[in-house]
């Protein structure tokens, strides 16, 4: 059997295997019955807090954005402009594509000069040039959410104390800019000049949340939307969405504490081959050369590289939990 059966072969094998994953992942029979039940309630319940947490679903089920898009972008390269934008760095889509190219090309003059294999030079050159970067990117964006995660509880209190001593909304906005540093103070400066040039409060809050794509964010534009359509004490109900923040955070340290140890291992166990390979294949490039020239050796680390995404897969789902 050739090399080129030996890939087709496996290619069917993985695609049986995502086909079948499909399939058996569907919704939850169980699952699916409660939340017609909760829709039943939700329609003929008479309380208001009832009819405030069916709004607040609503909200975030229609803020969720597409499979190949993210909210608020139209293209694929407006969603990787708003990708790069979410990072909190001033780079352009032109940037970023000469910088992919740069790496790319540089990796496979690299890898071409010690293999001497133009096809696999190339293959590689290209998957870490269109992967560091995307990588790089969602590194920043999950840095520079933290960032604001951590922060937005404080600006929270500050709207609270700001409306308790009887400030306008607005007002206090401009306070949480001033006064708060980072992601956060910068996001609300945003806020107030867009509502100083005419826009609405909820057009502007509407078009951070769209942009940061913060499920912390989004629920505090739900709130105060939820507020002006049902009236109550706004500093009352901030100070609450406040606590609730707090608590979801230290919910999700306790979780990266107890999930810290696999996932060490998970990618110590992972990198260990790579780390290896390359080291011999750097040291003696002639005792490993065989895994380029011969098609069983090929096969072999193919079908290896396979069973080893499973695995990640598989480990990653594992340790995964959603809030």
């Amino acid at each position: 059997m050739s090399i080129i059966q030996l890939l087709l072969v496996g290619a069917g094998l993985m695609a049986l295997m995502v086909v079948g994953y499909t399939l058996l992942a569907g919704p939850s029979a169980a699952k699916e019955g409660q939340r017609r039940l909760e829709a039943l309630r939700f329609r003929h319940s008479e309380s208001a807090d009832t009819k405030m947490e069916s709004q607040l679903k609503k909200a975030i089920a229609s803020r969720k954005p597409k499979r190949h898009q993210i909210a608020g972008s139209g293209s694929r390269l407006d969603a990787l402009a708003l990708r790069i934008d979410r990072s909190g760095k001033k780079w352009t889509l032109a940037q970023y594509f000469y910088g992919s190219f740069g790496i790319a090309l540089g990796i496979a003059v690299i890898i071409y000069l010690k293999s001497g294999a133009a096809l696999l030079s190339l293959g590689i050159g290209l998957v870490i040039g269109a992967g560091l970067p995307h990588l790089a990117v969602n590194f920043l964006i999950k840095k520079r959410t933290d960032s604001f995660n951590s922060k937005f509880p404080d600006a929270i209190e500050l709207l609270v104390r700001g409306l308790r001593s009887g400030l306008p909304v607005t007002e206090t906005l401009g306070v949480v800019g001033q006064e708060l540093p980072g992601p956060v103070g910068m996001e609300f400066k945003g806020i107030v000049e867009r509502i100083k040039i005419g826009r609405t409060m909820e057009e502007s809050l509407q078009e951070t949340a769209d942009r940061l794509g913060i499920p912390e964010f989004n629920f505090f534009c739900i709130t105060l939307a939820i507020q002006r359509e049902t009236g109550g004490n706004l500093a009352e109900t901030l100070s609450n969405l406040s606590d609730v923040l707090r608590k979801r955070s230290q919910m999700k340290l306790k979780i990266r504490a107890m999930s810290s140890e696999s996932k060490a291992s998970a990618y110590i166990v992972g990198a260990l081959p790579f780390i290896v390979f390359g080291m011999i294949w750097w040291i003696n490039p002639e005792y490993i050369g065989g895994f380029f020239e011969d098609d069983r050796l090929i096969a072999t680390g193919l079908g290896g590289l396979l069973w080893m995404s499973i695995g990640g897969f598989i480990m990653a789902k594992m340790v995964s939990f959603e809030i």
